[in-house]
């Protein structure tokens, strides 16, 4: 039998711009997170060096910080449920919905000059509230938008392009505030929201399987906390964190920006800065796909250790180059971190469970987060700048190096799936999962 002209098989062959995994929500999702992160990025700059240009001292810095995370600390673990019982597209819209509102609102205020402290914080605080609903529905819904098969690329791509954009954002959000205020970055932010939320507002949930009727929220917050209680290398790792986020936080939340104004020269080094930790991140998801350590969360622990550089850095104060190299590294480090931890999480937990423990996790990583940027100003009243720093840095080892002494933190490895009977040649399984902004 003679073959089809080579035209009809170009004619009839389906062109793929996409791998084959990359599927409708995954694509959704990650051009969602690009567009989330261009403005969040330096949204985050600008909100600070609006206080600053004020008249706001460090402590209004924090005071301001704090508004944003402690309605993570109320309201995650109630998201989360919601997550788990809800179609997570609707929980995620309606939160980009009241993110749009809210830096709307604050990129007016700041606009008109004269902005209040406490009008800043009020609508910081409602930014954070819909930030605690969408993280936990967020992640749940990336978890299950990829096969194990192929989730370890999937999760490396969609960190790539989410840590790319944030390396855009924060070096335009720096420069944007240098040339035009810090209004304007606000207002770029509200405008992400809203674009984001359309493309979340075409996710497909039909393929999640629909849960049983339980006995409530407060039967679902119960499960979900089973599941952690019951995991040493889980609640070990959040409580490593809630020191570790709270720490690094108030470091770059609070003293990144005073630094940057006294030493470094204003916002726009400061913004170089992290843009090269957002580079680094882009290493370490390159450096993920290519690795895939048997010891998922003993290397993982180990690349925390290096999140003490910046505050290291920053209390020296190093040179605006040096300290891209540290920011570099750090953002190397927990990309590696992060590949790990979520390739646990995936491997581990329940899928109709997914965001009441990522709520958990949340919940217990940005407790503390609060209480550390309130009171960043006056300890550096206190101690000194610098010696605020210095301690930051040596927590983040202490409570690190007390993590390794968890024998499930160091014995937990990656799971190889048995052999596909088929004649294809069997798949690897690279679980995934992430933290989304």
């Amino acid at each position: 039998m003679s073959s089809p002209p080579a035209s009809a098989d170009r004619t009839s062959a389906p062109r793929r711009r996409r791998p084959p995994w990359a599927g409708r929500n995954y694509t959704l999702l990650t051009g969602a997170a690009v567009v989330t992160n261009l403005g969040s990025h330096g949204a985050l700059i600008a909100a600070a060096f609006a206080v600053l240009e004020a008249g706001g001292s460090g402590g209004d810095v924090g005071l301001v910080a704090a508004a944003r995370t402690l309605p993570l600390v109320l309201f995650l673990l109630i998201g989360g449920a919601l997550a788990d019982r809800l179609p997570r597209h609707h929980v995620m819209v309606a939160a980009n919905a009241l993110n749009c509102l809210s830096q709307a609102a604050f990129a007016v205020l700041v606009l008109a000059g004269d902005p209040q402290l406490w009008q800043m914080m009020l609508l910081t605080a409602l930014c954070g509230t819909g930030t605690a609903f969408f993280n936990p529905a967020a992640e749940g819904m990336l978890l299950s938008s990829v096969s194990g098969e192929h989730s370890n690329r999937a999760f490396a791509l969609f960190r790539m392009a989410m840590n790319g954009a944030g390396i855009g954002g924060a070096a335009l959000g720096g420069a944007m505030i240098a040339a035009m205020g810090p209004g304007w970055v606000l207002a770029v932010d509200a405008a992400a929201f809203a674009v984001a939320g359309a493309l979340r507002a075409f996710l497909d949930v039909g393929h999640v399987t629909e849960r049983a009727p339980g006995g409530g929220l407060l039967a679902d917050l119960r499960e979900g906390w089973v599941e952690v209680r019951t995991r040493p290398w889980l609640w070990s790792i959040v409580l490593q964190f809630s020191v570790v986020v709270a720490v690094v936080g108030a470091a770059e939340a609070v003293y990144g920006p005073l630094v940057a104004r006294d030493r470094l020269g204003g916002p726009a080094p400061w913004g170089l800065a992290l843009a090269f930790f957002g580079i680094g991140t882009i290493g370490g998801a390159v450096l993920m796909m290519l690795w895939k350590p048997r010891r998922l969360l003993l290397v993982g622990t180990l690349c925390v250790f290096p999140l003490a550089l910046p505050s290291a850095g920053l209390a020296v104060p190093l040179p605006v180059w040096s300290l891209c190299a540290v920011m570099f590294v750090s953002g190397v480090a927990i990309e590696v971190f992060g590949v790990n931890w979520m390739t646990t999480m995936h491997q581990e937990i329940p899928e109709e469970k997914f965001s009441r423990v990522s709520a958990y996790d949340w919940f217990g990583s940005v407790s503390m987060l609060p209480l550390a940027t309130a009171v960043a100003g006056p300890v550096e009243t206190a101690v000194g700048r610098t010696s605020a720093l210095w301690g930051c840095a040596i927590l983040v080892v202490v409570v690190t190096a007390a993590v390794l002494a968890v024998p499930d933190v160091r014995r937990m490895t990656r799971r190889v799936p048995a052999p596909v009977k088929a004649s294809a040649a069997p798949a690897e399984a690279r679980p995934v999962g992430l933290p989304i902004d």
